[in-house]
């Protein structure tokens, strides 16, 4: 096993070498599997399962190691989230080894085994760049530009995959957006190429490309030294052997630096904690609980229907982040017995307190609250997302270090689409996130408004606009049977949302 080393008295030791002293026990090579859900470890439960053996060969100039040919000793498994949740992000398992026969299994303890984690210090490397772009054409002579700019990484099956959005900027030719930072972990490398586009934002969603240029950080880092701007471009379409068309358009780079940033990671081993919360919609539109076609059917098989897959996903993966693991959890739109509709009621059936013990705490209470309540309407954000903002803004006065995640789990289009603009432009100050999974066949077009990723930012009754991006929302029926996990989908946009809110306020994570 290649690149396998174990700490001794002087530093470390390749496996296979001898040790510093032949009375050193610690020399042994460790294996290690990824179990994977996804492709990030932070939101993907990503297993680790560590294998020790005791090395018999010794030769130094051995340039392999057979594992399968030394002295096992035993397995310890665990989660990343376990470890990168520790101030030291090391910690101590138990080593175990189970001895199998036909008729029962044994265990026994074969001492500690510590694990440490550590982060590259060039995830850490992040880019602020001032983007600027000049003459914008536009197809339509008589109506108005309001540009705005996806970044893109290319990745090996050659598409793309969107980095970063910009604000959009109304009615501008010649615009400079705010600044736009990319860290290494986004992009890949200095060298990777990406796909600059600039898009004129229209409100049914169809943003029109004005054009765009591919260059990487190393190439907009000379173009920002040397003041010159690059010409946008547009490809040939489809169909059509004609040559790509270059525009008049140009983008700038205006500011081009780079800094060693303090990383989500940083902040959660510092002391940060991330407090889930959720909300569950109980309308008359997800049909009757007790029919196998219902949206809140719960099958005797234990197969678990969407609503339990969405809490299940997101609440194991965020409960490694949280100490107490009481989370708030609501329901909305239903009528509790012998009482008036109500759009946001304890899902415990308390009317005292609102939380639970856990993810399995939600999804009792959840399978409860079918039971004790009569499925009624509307659709109604407003009061969940202002309840969950009370308890952010609550934390938040008292000194509290934590960032709160609420998921609103819906079949339907939010009725009271204005009062949620308004809870949410507010809720945009506080330490919070909201998370939205809509589940059904409901056409959910209406509901990507609330989403600044596919979109303006929000702006309320008041002319306020939302000081950042808040929501992800994501239909679960297009991750289904995919390949991508609701997790992944849902929580990409939270470590962001998080750094955004943070670094605005200049916050340091503990030593």
């Amino acid at each position: 096993m290649g690149n396998c080393f174990s700490d001794d008295a002087v530093g470390r030791s390749a496996a296979g070498a001898t040790p510093f002293s032949q009375n050193n026990t610690s020399n042994t090579a460790v294996d290690c599997f990824l179990l994977s859900r996804g492709y990030r470890g932070l939101y993907s439960q990503i297993e680790l399962s560590f294998s020790a053996s005791n090395l018999r060969d010794r030769d130094v100039f051995s340039q392999m190691l057979k594992l399968d040919e030394q002295q096992y000793l035993g397995e310890a498994t665990c989660v990343l989230s376990e470890i990168v949740t520790k101030s030291e992000r090391s910690l101590t398992l138990d080593l175990v080894y189970r001895e199998e026969s036909t008729s029962s299994t044994h265990t026994h303890h074969r001492g500690k085994f510590t694990v440490h984690a550590e982060e590259c210090v060039s995830s850490k490397t992040t880019t602020e760049m001032i983007l600027r772009c000049s003459d914008l054409e536009h197809k339509d002579l008589f109506s108005r530009i309001d540009p705005f700019l996806v970044i893109s990484k290319t990745v090996e099956s050659k598409s793309s995959i969107p980095v970063c959005k910009t604000e959009v900027i109304k009615n501008d030719l010649n615009p400079t957006w705010k600044p736009v930072f990319l860290n290494m972990q986004q992009v890949g490398s200095k060298d990777s190429p990406l796909i600059i586009e600039c898009y004129n934002f229209n409100n049914n969603g169809k943003h029109e490309l004005i054009g765009k240029v591919q260059k990487s950080l190393v190439e907009l880092e000379k173009l920002s030294f040397s003041g010159e701007g690059e010409n946008l471009f547009l490809l040939p379409s489809a169909g059509h052997d004609y040559h790509i068309k270059v525009l008049k358009s140009q983008l700038f780079v205006d500011k081009f630096s780079e800094s060693v940033q303090q990383t989500f990671l940083d902040y959660i081993a510092g002391g940060y904690e991330m407090n889930f919360m959720v909300a569950v919609d109980f309308t008359a539109s997800n049909g009757n609980p007790r029919l196998p076609d219902s949206l809140h059917f719960i099958d005797p098989s234990g197969r678990p229907n969407s609503y339990q897959r969405a809490i299940i996903e997101v609440g194991e993966v965020l409960q490694f982040y949280d100490s107490d693991k009481r989370f708030p959890a609501w329901g909305f739109g239903a009528r509790p017995i012998d009482g008036p509709v109500s759009h946001c009621f304890n899902l415990n059936g308390s009317s005292h307190y609102c939380e639970v013990e856990g993810t399995q705490g939600i999804l009792m209470a959840y399978t409860s609250a079918l039971h004790n309540v009569s499925l009624a309407g509307p659709t109604l954000f407003g009061p969940v997302v202002n309840n969950a903002a009370l308890i952010a803004s609550q934390s938040l006065a008292s000194g509290g270090r934590k960032y709160f995640v609420l998921l609103i789990i819906t079949d339907g289009v939010v009725t009271d689409l204005q009062e949620t603009k308004d809870a949410l432009v507010k809720a945009s100050d506080l330490p919070l996130s909201i998370l939205i999974v809509g589940v059904g066949g409901a056409d959910f077009k209406e509901m990507e408004v609330l989403d600044a990723d596919k979109g303006e930012r929000l702006e309320s009754t008041t002319g306020r606009v939302a000081s950042r991006d808040i929501v992800q929302f994501v239909p679960f029926r297009d991750v289904q049977g995919g390949g991508i996990s609701v997790v992944q989908e849902l929580l990409a946009e939270i470590p962001h949302q998080f750094l955004t809110y943070i670094r605005s306020r200049d916050v340091q994570p503990n030593s």
